[in-house]
C-alpha cells in the first residue's frame, strides 16, 4: 500500500519539462529515432496526470507531423499503443478508484458502460470480431484516461494545462506560416497548404479546432484581446487555403449553435454567457469585416467559389452540391448497410466495402494494430456499424458532453460543437487514430471537472 502511494506523487512539470523537447528532437531527427521518440513519450506520461495527457496530445501531432520534413518509423502505429497504455497505467495508478474502490464520475462510467456495449456487440454481430475489439479497446481506453486525468487536476493546473495545449496549437499555426513559400508546405496537388501537418484535410480541421478554441476565448473575455483576433484571423485564412470545406463549415456552424444552444441548456442569457460579444472591438471587428467583404465584391466570391470547389478541381457551385460531391457515394454505402443491419449493424470500425479495407498487423504477434478507413459522417456511420441500440446510447453519450462542456462555458461548448460538426465530414469522435485523438484531447478539455484543491 505504501508503495501504491509513493507512486501516486506527480513530478512537477518543471523537472521533466525537457522530456518534450527532446521527443519532438527524436521525432525530427530521423525514421529511426522517430520510433524511440514514441518510448520516451510512454516513459513521459507515466510522470504526472498532467504529462499523461501532454504525452497523447504531443503523440497525435508526430503521427501527424508532415512527411515531407521527416518521416515515421517503421513502427510508428505500436508506438502509439505505448504512450496510450503509459498514459493510462499513470492516470489509473493516481486515481480513487485504486485506493478506495470508488467509481468514477457519471460521464466516465457511461462511457465505460457504451465501451462494453461495443465489446458485446463485437463478440455477437462484428463480421471481423477482432478489428472491431481493436477498435473499441483503442478508443475506450485514451478517453477515460483523459476524463480522469482532467478531473483529478486543481483549477490552476486546469487552467495552465489547458494554455499549454492552446500554446501549442498556436505554435503549429505560426510554425506553418512559413512553409506556404516552400513545397514541402504543399499537398500533392500543389494547391493545398498542409504547414506542418502531414494531410491539408488533418491541417484545416486543426485550424478549425484551434479557430473555435480561440472564438470560445474572445466570447469569455471582454474585450476580447488583439493576440486572438490576430489568431482567428490567421486560422480562417489558413483554412481557406488548406482546401478543406469541412474545417470551414463545422468552425461557422459550430460557433453558431453554441451561440444558440448555450443559453438553453445554462439557463442564462447570452450576454451574460458571453461578454466578449458585447464589447466595442469585437463589434467592430465584425463591421470591418462585413465591410471589407461587401467592398471586394467579385473578389471575395471568386475566393470562396475557389474554396468551395478545391481551386475548381470539383465542378460543384454550392455547399450542398459539394457535399453530395465528397460524401454521397459514402454515405450511400453506409445507409445500404444500415437497411441490411438496422438492429445489428456490421461491427464497430469496420469499413462499408471490405474490399477497400487494409489491415496493418504487428510483424511478432499478427495482431491487428492499425485498420485505417474513411467515412466522414458519423451519425450515419454510428448507424451502420452499430445499429439502433448502439446509436441510441452513443446519443445518450454526446448529449452527456453536450450539458457538461455548457456547464464549463461557451468556451468549452463553442469548442465541443465545432468538433460534433467536423464529424459531418471528418469521422474521428468514436476513434483514437487519425484526427480523432485531437478530438479526444479537446473533448476532454471541454467536459471537464477539475478539482477544487
Amino acid at each position: 500500500m505504501q508503495a501504491v502511494r509513493s507512486f501516486q506523487l506527480s513530478v512537477p512539470i518543471s523537472s521533466v519539462g525537457w522530456v518534450p523537447i527532446l521527443a519532438i528532437g527524436l521525432r525530427l531527427a530521423s525514421p529511426t529515432t522517430a520510433d524511440a521518440s514514441y518510448l520516451l513519450l510512454g516513459a513521459f506520461a507515466l510522470t504526472g496526470r498532467v504529462q499523461a495527457i501532454q504525452a497523447l496530445a504531443l503523440s497525435w501531432f508526430f503521427t501527424f507531423f508532415n512527411s515531407g520534413i521527416t518521416s515515421l518509423g517503421p513502427y510508428s502505429s505500436l508506438g502509439r499503443y505505448v504512450v496510450i497504455l503509459g498514459a493510462a497505467v499513470s492516470v489509473l495508478m493516481r486515481s480513487d478508484f485504486l485506493k478506495s474502490g470508488k467509481m468514477p464520475d457519471r460521464l466516465i462510467s457511461f462511457t465505460i458502460l457504451l465501451a462494453a456495449f461495443v465489446v458485446i456487440h463485437s463478440i455477437l454481430f462484428s463480421i471481423m470480431p477482432d478489428i472491431s475489439l481493436l477498435k473499441i479497446v483503442s478508443w475506450v481506453i485514451p478517453v477515460v484516461t483523459l476524463l480522469a486525468a482532467w478531473s483529478r487536476l486543481s483549477l490552476n493546473k486546469v487552467k495552465q494545462l489547458s494554455d499549454w495545449l492552446y500554446a501549442a496549437l498556436v505554435l503549429i499555426m505560426v510554425l506553418s506560416l512559413p512553409l506556404i513559400a516552400f513545397p514541402v508546405g504543399y499537398s500533392i496537388t500543389g494547391t493545398a497548404v498542409i504547414g506542418v501537418i502531414g494531410h491539408p484535410q488533418a491541417f484545416g480541421i486543426t485550424m478549425s479546432v484551434l479557430g473555435a478554441w480561440t472564438v470560445g476565448r474572445m466570447f469569455a473575455q471582454h474585450p476580447p484581446p488583439w493576440t486572438s483576433i490576430i489568431i482567428l484571423g490567421l486560422c480562417l485564412a489558413l483554412i481557406v487555403l488548406s482546401e478543406t470545406r469541412t474545417a470551414g463549415l463545422g468552425l461557422v456552424l459550430g460557433v453558431a449553435m453554441a451561440m444558440i444552444i448555450s443559453p438553453l441548456i445554462a439557463g442564462k442569457p447570452l450576454r451574460k454567457i458571453a461578454p466578449g460579444l458585447l464589447s466595442r472591438r469585437f463589434q467592430i471587428i465584425i463591421f470591418i469585416s462585413v465591410f471589407a467583404a461587401v467592398a471586394a465584391g467579385s473578389q471575395a466570391t471568386s475566393i470562396v467559389t475557389d474554396y468551395i470547389s478545391k481551386g475548381r478541381r470539383a465542378q460543384v457551385t454550392g455547399v450542398l452540391e459539394a457535399y453530395d460531391d465528397s460524401r454521397g457515394r459514402l454515405i450511400d454505402e453506409m445507409w445500404q448497410n444500415f437497411e441490411n443491419n438496422p438492429w445489428t449493424g456490421i461491427g464497430f470500425g469496420l469499413p462499408s466495402d471490405l474490399y477497400e479495407f487494409n489491415v496493418v498487423r504487428d510483424p511478432f504477434l499478427g495482431l491487428p494494430i492499425a485498420a485505417p478507413i474513411e467515412k466522414g459522417v458519423a451519425p450515419i456511420m454510428v448507424l451502420e456499424e452499430l445499429g439502433i441500440v448502439g446509436a441510441v446510447m452513443v446519443l445518450v453519450w454526446v448529449w452527456m458532453l453536450f450539458r457538461r462542456a455548457a456547464a464549463r462555458g461557451i468556451a468549452s461548448l463553442t469548442l465541443l460543437a465545432t468538433i460534433l460538426l467536423l464529424n459531418f465530414g471528418e469521422a474521428g469522435l468514436l476513434s483514437s487514430g487519425g484526427i480523432g485523438l485531437l478530438y479526444l484531447v479537446a473533448i476532454s478539455w471541454a467536459v471537464a471537472r477539475p478539482t477544487d484543491r
